[in-house]
């Protein structure tokens, strides 16, 4: 059955119940009141009787019915009562609304406890019927009792006057029942269009690969309402904010991420992309997606965010390749044109030339990689800075690595990817700077020193250096004194991957020229 027909059937039939159940127990309410107000009535006008002066004289006549009757039946027919009847200690009847049981015995077996001398209320059948009865006994002078007042009225009588007013019960059971049945259609219909015409089943088999989906995204999401509350979140974010799910949900989102922005996307209702920022101490790259409604009104927001640190290492892997790349073929182009140099040098028999010319090649070669070796261990940034100085060997710059230069003391904790991000951007930098210089050398010297709580590297160049007007501006993501597009982003990435190390840079420019670096990395955090 479909969700929405179980509905209409559970609605109509809880109404159906409890409208049945107010109208049993109305009817079983109003049947008792009219019964216990009818007995005090009857019992009223039998008290009444019962003290009466004619009545009492009458028992001390031949014949008390020639007095008693014609009183009883006018007392009758003023209090609309079924009847009144007065009879001896015997039970003898000395009225009776029909006249021919006048002298015979009253039936319903409860006239004891009047005889007794106590007025009650009773419920028995008479021989009009079942009646409700107010039984009172008569006093004669002395005290003594001499005869008893029963004044009845029919049950059928109490049906009567009860019957109106459980039709009208009744017909408003059937308005409700009508009005219930409407409204739970219209609530149904309701729910079902919430949910999107699913079904039960449909929505958990939704929620449950919803929930696989979340686990199985490695970038963090979470989600607020439009008042800011975490309504969603999945285990990455939990692992990358460190929080667990059951102090997450529920809570404002500034007192998880002090420093959000998906307040402002609610308000602006904008969505933002690969925009960075600072999470604990770790920088995300997060994208935020207003939630909409059908009708267009912003009900929330939603956050993807993932470790920089990850998407580095990707970066940098393709970095890497794509410097082993450019260094290969510019040892390969430099080298074939050695090659040639040195096949012309054969073929025109100068030989001692050529071998001095390959001895020399040899040499610096196998120096700098040796150097490099020995005072640079570690491979990858060992790598990258053989990969330049070939890079620099085909622009025909002098690239030169400080003798003094040693960086063995490089502790494992510090990311590499940060480190090649640092040291291949700013030399990049000085490459493409010198380059622009016609008139003097192009060097760029490099000097690296592990001494000290510090790793200092220090890249100098002889490029025109940097104006004074730009020197705040370069730093800026998208700056750049380039005129192509795509450029401008060295040293972005340089001062982000400074501050995931907890380093700083800064630079000098010479008044002839040439421009320096200095990076400053600590070994350890303070």
């Amino acid at each position: 059955m479909k969700l929405q027909s179980k509905l209409i059937l559970i609605i109509c039939s809880l109404i159906l119940f409890v409208t049945l159940f107010l109208e049993l127990l109305f009817q079983h309410m109003l049947s008792v009141t009219l019964k216990e107000q009818i007995g005090l009535r009857a019992l009223g006008v039998a008290e009444a009787v019962a003290s009466s002066p004619t009545v009492k004289n009458a028992f001390k006549e031949a014949e008390p019915s020639k007095m008693i009757q014609p009183y009883a039946e006018e007392v009758r027919r003023k209090t609309g009562a079924e009847f009144v009847v007065v009879g001896n200690t015997e039970g003898i009847r000395y009225s009776h609304p029909i006249p021919e049981r006048i002298g015979k015995k009253m039936v319903g077996g409860d006239n004891d406890a009047a005889l007794s001398g106590k007025a009650v209320v009773s419920e028995a059948v008479g021989s009009l019927g079942p009646s409700i009865r107010g039984k009172a006994p008569i006093f004669d002078d002395d005290g003594n009792v001499i005869g008893l007042v029963s004044v009845g009225f029919l049950i059928e009588d109490i049906h009567a006057i009860t019957w109106p007013y459980q039709w009208r019960v009744l017909m408003t059971g059937i308005v409700a029942l009508t009005l219930g049945a409407i409204g739970s259609i219209a609530i149904a219909r309701g729910v079902k269009k919430a949910i999107h015409g699913l079904e039960p089943k449909q929505i958990g088999l939704l929620y449950q690969e919803k929930q696989a989906i979340l686990e199985a995204i490695r970038e963090g999401i979470v989600a607020i309402n439009a008042d800011g509350m975490i309504t969603m979140v999945n285990p990455t974010a939990m692992s990358i904010l460190n929080v667990p799910e059951k102090e997450m949900i529920g809570k404002h989102i500034f007192d998880i991420v002090p420093n959000s922005k998906l307040l402002e996307i609610i308000k602006t209702g904008k969505a933002e992309y690969d925009d960075e920022m600072l999470v604990g101490e770790q920088i995300v790259i997060t994208n935020r997606i207003p939630i909409v409604d059908k009708s267009g009104v912003v009900i929330g927001a939603v956050s993807t965010f993932r470790n920089k640190s990850e998407l580095y290492q990707l970066t940098q892997e393709l970095a890497q390749v794509k410097s082993y790349a450019e260094a290969l073929r510019a040892q390969t182009h430099e080298f074939s044109n050695k090659l040639y140099l040195i096949s012309g040098l054969i073929q025109l028999e100068q030989y001692d030339e050529a071998l001095e010319l390959i001895t020399k090649e040899s040499n610096v070669q196998q120096n700098f990689i040796r150097f490099i070796m020995t005072e640079i261990p570690d491979p990858i940034i060992g790598g990258l800075l053989i990969g330049k100085f070939n890079r620099a060997n085909e622009l025909k710059i002098t690239f030169d690595i400080h003798r003094e230069s040693s960086f063995k003391d490089v502790p494992k904790k510090i990311n590499r990817d940060s480190l090649v991000t640092i040291i291949g951007n700013v030399i990049d930098n000085a490459m493409e700077s010198v380059l622009q210089n016609h008139q003097k050398e192009r060097r760029v010297t490099v000097f690296l020193t592990d001494l000290g709580e510090d790793l200092i590297i220090e890249v100098e160049d002889t490029g025109p250096g940097i104006p004074k007007e730009i020197c705040e501006k370069i730093f800026d993501r998208g700056f750049s004194t380039k005129a192509a597009t795509g450029r401008g982003y060295g040293l972005d990435l340089v001062k982000k991957a400074l501050g995931t190390l907890n380093g700083y840079l800064t630079f000098d420019t010479f008044p002839e020229g040439g421009t320096i670096f200095t990076i400053v990395i600590p070994k350890y955090k303070k």
